[in-house]
Protein backbone atom coordinates (compact mmCIF):
# COMPACT_ATOMS: atom_id res chain seq x y z
CA UNK A 1 0.00 0.00 0.00
CA UNK A 2 1.85 3.20 -0.91
CA UNK A 3 0.81 6.90 -0.97
CA UNK A 4 -0.37 6.90 -4.23
CA UNK A 5 -3.49 4.73 -3.53
CA UNK A 6 -5.11 7.44 -1.41
CA UNK A 7 -4.31 10.09 -3.92
CA UNK A 8 -6.04 8.04 -6.76
CA UNK A 9 -9.00 6.82 -5.26
CA UNK A 10 -11.95 6.69 -7.45
CA UNK A 11 -15.48 6.39 -5.33
CA UNK A 12 -17.40 5.60 -8.14
CA UNK A 13 -15.38 2.39 -8.56
CA UNK A 14 -14.64 2.00 -4.89
CA UNK A 15 -14.28 -2.07 -5.69
CA UNK A 16 -11.65 -2.18 -7.59
CA UNK A 17 -9.25 -0.40 -4.93
CA UNK A 18 -6.62 -2.18 -2.76
CA UNK A 19 -7.59 -4.48 -0.18
CA UNK A 20 -5.37 -2.26 2.39
CA UNK A 21 -7.00 0.91 1.15
CA UNK A 22 -10.42 -0.36 1.69
CA UNK A 23 -9.55 -1.46 5.27
CA UNK A 24 -8.01 2.11 6.04
CA UNK A 25 -11.38 3.90 4.51
CA UNK A 26 -13.28 1.63 6.05
CA UNK A 27 -11.82 2.17 9.57
CA UNK A 28 -12.15 5.89 8.70
CA UNK A 29 -15.74 6.20 8.00
CA UNK A 30 -16.09 3.99 11.28
CA UNK A 31 -14.46 6.13 13.24
CA UNK A 32 -16.11 8.94 12.61
CA UNK A 33 -19.13 7.94 12.96
CA UNK A 34 -18.36 6.46 16.24
CA UNK A 35 -17.14 10.21 17.17
CA UNK A 36 -20.51 11.71 15.96
CA UNK A 37 -22.71 9.12 17.63
CA UNK A 38 -20.79 10.29 20.62
CA UNK A 39 -21.41 13.63 20.49
CA UNK A 40 -24.89 13.63 19.45
CA UNK A 41 -26.34 11.04 21.14
CA UNK A 42 -23.87 9.06 23.64
CA UNK A 43 -22.52 12.18 25.46
CA UNK A 44 -25.80 13.96 26.33
CA UNK A 45 -26.78 10.56 27.28
CA UNK A 46 -23.84 10.46 30.23
CA UNK A 47 -24.77 13.79 31.35
CA UNK A 48 -28.20 12.67 31.80
CA UNK A 49 -26.44 9.71 33.92
CA UNK A 50 -24.56 11.59 35.82
CA UNK A 51 -27.74 14.10 36.82
CA UNK A 52 -29.37 10.90 37.44
CA UNK A 53 -26.95 9.29 39.65
CA UNK A 54 -26.54 12.65 41.60
CA UNK A 55 -29.87 12.81 41.84
CA UNK A 56 -30.21 9.18 43.37
CA UNK A 57 -27.14 9.91 46.25
CA UNK A 58 -29.92 12.93 47.18
CA UNK A 59 -32.85 10.28 47.46
CA UNK A 60 -30.83 7.58 49.44
CA UNK A 61 -29.50 10.33 51.81
CA UNK A 62 -32.92 11.33 52.32
CA UNK A 63 -34.36 8.11 52.21
CA UNK A 64 -31.23 7.06 55.38
CA UNK A 65 -32.33 10.35 57.13
CA UNK A 66 -35.98 9.17 57.39
CA UNK A 67 -35.13 5.46 58.25
CA UNK A 68 -32.98 6.74 60.89
CA UNK A 69 -35.42 9.26 62.62
CA UNK A 70 -38.04 6.53 62.15
CA UNK A 71 -36.33 3.98 64.22
CA UNK A 72 -35.66 6.55 66.83
CA UNK A 73 -39.35 7.61 66.53
CA UNK A 74 -40.52 5.70 69.73
CA UNK A 75 -37.12 7.35 71.40
CA UNK A 76 -38.33 10.86 70.27
CA UNK A 77 -42.04 10.13 71.55
CA UNK A 78 -40.67 9.18 74.99
CA UNK A 79 -38.65 12.20 75.21
CA UNK A 80 -41.30 14.10 74.07
CA UNK A 81 -43.49 12.75 77.02
CA UNK A 82 -40.96 13.90 79.75
CA UNK A 83 -40.34 17.18 78.27
CA UNK A 84 -43.76 17.84 78.84
CA UNK A 85 -43.99 16.49 82.21
CA UNK A 86 -41.06 18.53 83.12
CA UNK A 87 -43.06 21.77 81.65
CA UNK A 88 -46.14 20.82 83.46
CA UNK A 89 -44.40 20.40 86.49
CA UNK A 90 -42.80 24.33 86.06
CA UNK A 91 -45.62 25.97 85.40
CA UNK A 92 -47.24 24.50 88.33
CA UNK A 93 -44.67 26.53 89.75
CA UNK A 94 -45.95 30.03 88.07
CA UNK A 95 -48.87 31.22 90.22
CA UNK A 96 -52.00 32.96 88.06
CA UNK A 97 -52.64 36.63 88.06
CA UNK A 98 -54.95 35.87 91.46
CA UNK A 99 -52.31 34.02 92.86
CA UNK A 100 -49.99 37.25 92.67
CA UNK A 101 -50.87 39.05 96.02
CA UNK A 102 -50.62 35.72 98.39
CA UNK A 103 -47.13 35.39 96.60
CA UNK A 104 -46.07 38.68 97.32
CA UNK A 105 -47.22 38.24 100.95
CA UNK A 106 -45.38 34.99 100.80
CA UNK A 107 -42.20 37.37 100.17
CA UNK A 108 -42.90 40.14 102.86
CA UNK A 109 -43.69 36.97 105.81
CA UNK A 110 -40.53 35.43 104.82
CA UNK A 111 -38.71 38.66 105.64
CA UNK A 112 -40.47 38.89 108.58
CA UNK A 113 -40.10 35.58 110.13
CA UNK A 114 -36.40 35.92 109.91
CA UNK A 115 -36.76 39.15 111.93
CA UNK A 116 -35.90 41.27 108.92
CA UNK A 117 -37.13 45.14 108.95
CA UNK A 118 -38.42 45.91 105.30
CA UNK A 119 -37.42 49.55 104.71
CA UNK A 120 -39.02 49.28 101.13
CA UNK A 121 -41.28 46.57 99.19
CA UNK A 122 -42.17 47.77 95.95
CA UNK A 123 -43.64 45.65 92.82
CA UNK A 124 -42.47 47.10 89.35
CA UNK A 125 -43.96 46.72 86.32
CA UNK A 126 -44.58 43.31 84.50
CA UNK A 127 -43.28 42.77 81.39
CA UNK A 128 -44.32 39.59 78.75
CA UNK A 129 -42.80 36.96 77.67
CA UNK A 130 -44.31 34.27 75.45
CA UNK A 131 -46.52 32.86 77.76
CA UNK A 132 -45.60 33.68 81.35
CA UNK A 133 -45.14 37.49 82.81
CA UNK A 134 -42.31 38.50 84.84
CA UNK A 135 -42.65 40.80 87.72
CA UNK A 136 -39.68 42.87 89.88
CA UNK A 137 -40.30 43.65 93.13
CA UNK A 138 -37.70 46.67 94.35
CA UNK A 139 -36.73 45.64 98.18
CA UNK A 140 -35.18 46.94 101.21
CA UNK A 141 -34.11 45.18 104.20
CA UNK A 142 -32.39 45.39 107.19
CA UNK A 143 -31.00 42.57 109.56
CA UNK A 144 -28.01 40.36 110.77
CA UNK A 145 -25.74 38.35 108.19
CA UNK A 146 -27.45 35.38 109.46
CA UNK A 147 -30.74 36.59 109.14
CA UNK A 148 -30.60 37.69 105.31
CA UNK A 149 -28.70 34.49 104.45
CA UNK A 150 -32.06 32.34 106.20
CA UNK A 151 -33.72 35.13 104.22
CA UNK A 152 -32.45 34.07 100.63
CA UNK A 153 -32.60 30.88 101.24
CA UNK A 154 -36.40 30.67 102.37
CA UNK A 155 -36.97 32.03 99.33
CA UNK A 156 -35.52 29.87 97.02
CA UNK A 157 -37.62 26.87 98.91
CA UNK A 158 -40.79 28.85 97.74
CA UNK A 159 -43.36 26.89 96.00
CA UNK A 160 -43.26 29.65 93.57
CA UNK A 161 -40.76 30.48 91.36
CA UNK A 162 -38.78 34.01 92.91
CA UNK A 163 -34.89 34.73 92.32
CA UNK A 164 -32.45 37.51 94.05
CA UNK A 165 -31.04 39.55 91.39
CA UNK A 166 -28.64 42.72 91.85
CA UNK A 167 -27.81 42.30 95.28
CA UNK A 168 -25.64 45.13 97.36
CA UNK A 169 -25.20 44.82 101.26
CA UNK A 170 -23.83 47.75 102.89
CA UNK A 171 -23.13 48.26 107.06
CA UNK A 172 -26.77 50.57 108.40
CA UNK A 173 -23.81 51.66 110.72
CA UNK A 174 -21.18 52.82 108.49
CA UNK A 175 -19.16 54.26 111.00
CA UNK A 176 -18.82 50.92 112.80
CA UNK A 177 -14.79 50.08 112.91
CA UNK A 178 -15.20 46.33 111.95
CA UNK A 179 -17.90 44.14 110.99
CA UNK A 180 -19.29 41.23 112.87
CA UNK A 181 -21.88 38.82 112.52
CA UNK A 182 -24.21 40.74 114.80
CA UNK A 183 -23.86 44.00 112.67
CA UNK A 184 -26.72 45.43 111.09
CA UNK A 185 -26.83 44.78 107.32
CA UNK A 186 -28.51 46.67 104.73
CA UNK A 187 -29.67 44.63 101.57
CA UNK A 188 -30.97 46.28 98.36
CA UNK A 189 -32.30 43.61 95.53
CA UNK A 190 -34.94 42.71 93.16
CA UNK A 191 -37.02 39.80 93.55
CA UNK A 192 -38.57 38.67 90.54
CA UNK A 193 -41.30 36.47 90.47
CA UNK A 194 -42.95 35.21 87.71
CA UNK A 195 -47.31 34.42 86.54
CA UNK A 196 -48.10 32.43 83.41
CA UNK A 197 -51.00 34.82 81.03
CA UNK A 198 -54.28 33.42 81.35
CA UNK A 199 -56.17 32.54 78.26
CA UNK A 200 -57.41 36.40 77.49
CA UNK A 201 -53.86 37.86 78.33
CA UNK A 202 -52.48 35.14 75.54
CA UNK A 203 -55.19 35.88 73.25
CA UNK A 204 -54.49 39.61 73.15
CA UNK A 205 -50.46 38.67 72.91
CA UNK A 206 -51.08 36.62 70.05
CA UNK A 207 -53.22 39.41 68.47
CA UNK A 208 -50.89 42.29 69.32
CA UNK A 209 -48.22 39.93 67.99
CA UNK A 210 -49.94 39.83 64.66
CA UNK A 211 -50.86 43.33 64.51
CA UNK A 212 -47.08 44.15 64.92
CA UNK A 213 -45.94 41.77 62.16
CA UNK A 214 -48.57 42.80 59.65
CA UNK A 215 -47.27 46.81 60.49
CA UNK A 216 -43.74 45.90 59.82
CA UNK A 217 -44.57 44.08 57.12
CA UNK A 218 -46.63 46.99 55.68
CA UNK A 219 -43.30 49.17 55.35
CA UNK A 220 -41.92 49.54 52.56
Amino acid sequence: MKLDDFNNIDINNAGSLPVPVKVVLLTSVFLIILGLGYYFLWSPSLDSLDTVKAKEQELRKVFLDKKSQAINLVAYKQQMVEIEKTFGALLKQLPDKSQMDGLLTDINQAGLGRGLEFESFKPGQETQAEFYAEMPISIKVTGTYHELGAFATDISKLSRIVTLNDISLSLVNKDAKSATTDARLEMVATAKTYRYLDSNELEAKRKSDSTGKIKTGGKG
